[in-house]
C-alpha cells in the first residue's frame, strides 16, 4: 500500500518535471497555440452570430478577426506615435535625470558629512542607452511577428470546433456527459476571464489616461495603455508600470507635489480595481487563491516569460475545473480554490463586501 502510494507520487513528479520541460521547449511553438485557444474562446460569440445570421462559418470567423485586428490596429497606431515620440525625448530626461540624482546625492553627502557616493562613477549611459532600447524594440518586433500567426490559429481552431468536440467524444466514449461538462466549464472560465479582463483594462486605462490628462503628461495614452496592460499581470504589474509613469512626471515637472499625487492616486485606481471593479466585472470566474495564483505567475514567466504571467491564471483555473471532476484529486481542487472556511466574526469588511457581490453574480 506504501509503495504504491510513493510510486504514484514517484510518477506524479516526474510527469510534472517533464510537462515543464516541455512547455519550456516548446513555448515557441505552444505560447502562440495557446494565445490562438483563448482568442479562440473569446471570438467565437461574435463569430456564431454571424453564423445565426446565415453567413458561412469561414467568412463569418474572417470578419470578427477583422473588426477585432482592426481595433487592435488602430490603438497600435496610437501608441507607436507616442512611443516615436517619447524615444526623441530619452537624451534630454537621461541628462535631467543625472543631474537630479546628483543633486539628491551631494544632499544626501552633506547631511551624512561624507562622501558616502561617488559623484564620478554615477552613470546612467547604460539605463537609457538608444542601443539597448533599439534592441528591445528588435525583440518586440520578433514577438509581434511570431504574434501574427496567432490570428491563423484562432481562425482554425473555431473552423474546426465541432471536429476537434467530435474527436473529445470518440477519445471518451464511455464518459460523454462528463467530458462535455468539463469542456462547457473550462469554456466558460476562459471566456468570462477573457472578456472580464477586457473590460477592466478598459476601465482602468481610462481612469489613469484621464488623470494623467489632467495633470498635463503628454504621452498620456502611452502610460495609461502600460498601466492598464501590465495591470493584467495581478500584484506585479501594476508596481513596474507605475514606478515608469512616476518616473517621467517626476524628470518633466518641477514639483515634487506632482509625483506623490501621482503614486497616491495609481495606487488609489489599483485598489479600486482589485477591490470594487474586478469583483463587480469578473466575479469570481476564475475562482483561484491568491497563493495559487502567484505561484501560477512566477512558474509562467519562468517558463513563457510576459505571456505565461497573463496565461497561467486562467490556465490555472480550468486545471481547477478539471480537478473538482476527478474524485481522487478533488483535494487538490480545493487547495487551488478560495472557498476558505471563515467566521462571519472573523471576516472584515472588504472581503465580506466582495462576498456578497460575488453570491448575487452567481445568483444571477
Amino acid at each position: 500500500m506504501e509503495s504504491s502510494r510513493i510510486q504514484k507520487i514517484a510518477y506524479f513528479l516526474i510527469t510534472i518535471v517533464f510537462g515543464a520541460i516541455l512547455l519550456k521547449e516548446g513555448a515557441f511553438l505552444i505560447v502562440p497555440l495557446v494565445w490562438g485557444s483563448f482568442f479562440a474562446f473569446a471570438l467565437n460569440p461574435i463569430a456564431n452570430w454571424f453564423e445565426v445570421k446565415r453567413i458561412p462559418r469561414g467568412i463569418a470567423i474572417a470578419i470578427s478577426i477583422l473588426l477585432v485586428t482592426m481595433v487592435a490596429v488602430g490603438i497600435f497606431y496610437l501608441l507607436v506615435n507616442q512611443v516615436i515620440g517619447l524615444l526623441d525625448e530619452i537624451p534630454q530626461i537621461q541628462n535631467t535625470l543625472e543631474e537630479k540624482l546628483k543633486i539628491s546625492i551631494t544632499e544626501l553627502n552633506q547631511l551624512i558629512g561624507t562622501d558616502a557616493i561617488d559623484l564620478e562613477s554615477l552613470s546612467l549611459s547604460n539605463l537609457l542607452d538608444i542601443e539597448n532600447i533599439n534592441t528591445t524594440i528588435f525583440q518586440t518586433g520578433k514577438s509581434l511577428t511570431l504574434a501574427g500567426i496567432i490570428p491563423l490559429y484562432t481562425f482554425l481552431l473555431i473552423y474546426y470546433k465541432d471536429f476537434f468536440a467530435e474527436f473529445i467524444l470518440k477519445l471518451y466514449a464511455d464518459s460523454n456527459d462528463a467530458v462535455l461538462t468539463w469542456a462547457t466549464d473550462s469554456g466558460r472560465v476562459i471566456q468570462n476571464y477573457l472578456s472580464g479582463m477586457l473590460k477592466v483594462t478598459f476601465i482602468v486605462s481610462i481612469l489613469s489616461g484621464l488623470f494623467f490628462f489632467l495633470i498635463g503628461v503628454e504621452y498620456f495614452i502611452l502610460f495609461a495603455a502600460f498601466i492598464a496592460i501590465m495591470n493584467l499581470i495581478p500584484y506585479v504589474g501594476v508596481f513596474i508600470s507605475s514606478f515608469f509613469a512616476v518616473l517621467y512626471i517626476f524628470l518633466t515637472t518641477d514639483s515634487i507635489t506632482y509625483p506623490i499625487i501621482s503614486i497616491g492616486v495609481l495606487w488609489g485606481i489599483q485598489l479600486l480595481e482589485n477591490n470594487i471593479i474586478t469583483p463587480l466585472v469578473v466575479g469570481s470566474q476564475v475562482k483561484v487563491n491568491a497563493l495559487a495564483v502567484l505561484l501560477a505567475i512566477l512558474m509562467g514567466g519562468w517558463l513563457w516569460g510576459i505571456s505565461g504571467m497573463i496565461l497561467f491564471i486562467p490556465l490555472v483555473g480550468v486545471l481547477k475545473i478539471s480537478l473538482e471532476k476527478s474524485s481522487d484529486m478533488s483535494a487538490f481542487a480545493y487547495l487551488l480554490g478560495d472557498d476558505v472556511p471563515i467566521s462571519e466574526k472573523n471576516e472584515n469588511y472588504w472581503k465580506a463586501f466582495r462576498r456578497k457581490i460575488a453570491k448575487k453574480k452567481s445568483n444571477s
